[in-house]
């Protein structure tokens, strides 16, 4: 088992340094990176599930027994409280750098494409990678897989944030993200699926869109 902590270790490891190395010094246009991704977070979790004979990706899937009321009611928390910090900040911080910091191709015509595939497919990709594979896969022989993973999750966003606020507010957001993990965690362990945490996970990402459309078209 501690080759296999070791290995799913490395791997998570390894596909965070280089999205952060694409992100932060290759800096493609939005969908050649979303490619880069899509073949990282989906390759480690099929080749690690090859290599070990474990079925990985329908474990984190499987149908659960618990309720989704309870995440559901969580992710329109989520919802209101990000956008509502968002207006309590908005005369302190100035947002116009997140706008300037975008990547390439994404513009106010492709901004609500770019916005669903965010909500939808990139969200259950990092939970994929993050909750099912380098959270649930590693939390059945190691006892710090939750904070691992959180962490991991945190620093994965650290290049595409650099330069979007002042130190103090991205320290805050990388703290944020961080204990944002170890919820995702907690409903992962709860209904031992990554379900509940992407409901949860759309949600935010639904906000921080909401967001992004109120800049981009003025609106705020």
């Amino acid at each position: 088992m501690k080759k296999q902590s070791a290995i799913l270790i490395l791997l998570v490891s390894v596909c965070c340094l280089v999205m952060l190395a694409v992100d932060g010094i290759w800096q493609p246009g939005y969908w050649i990176k979303s490619s880069v991704k899509i073949l990282l977070f989906l390759a480690s979790p099929i080749i690690y599930g090859v290599i070990f004979q474990t079925p990985v990706i329908r474990n984190m899937v499987r149908t659960s027994r618990s309720c989704l009321a309870t995440p559901l009611l969580l992710a329109a928390a989520v919802y209101a409280v990000i956008v509502a910090v968002f207006f309590l900040l908005r005369g302190t911080v100035d947002f116009s750098s997140v706008l300037s910091n975008l990547p390439e191709g994404v513009t106010k015509t492709t901004f609500p494409f770019v916005a669903l595939y965010i909500s939808f497919i990139n969200s259950l990709l990092e939970e994929v990678f993050f909750r099912g594979f380098a959270y649930l896969s590693l939390s059945k022989s190691t006892k710090g897989a939750s904070l691992f993973s959180a962490v991991a999750f945190a620093l994965y966003h650290t290049a595409m944030m650099l330069g979007w606020f002042p130190l103090p507010v991205f320290l805050l957001a990388l703290i944020g993200l961080t204990a944002g993990g170890m919820i995702f965690n907690y409903l992962c362990k709860k209904s031992e699926n990554i379900i509940a945490g992407w409901l949860v996970h759309m949600f935010a990402n639904f906000a921080i869109n909401t967001i992004g459309l109120l800049l981009f078209f003025g609106l705020v």
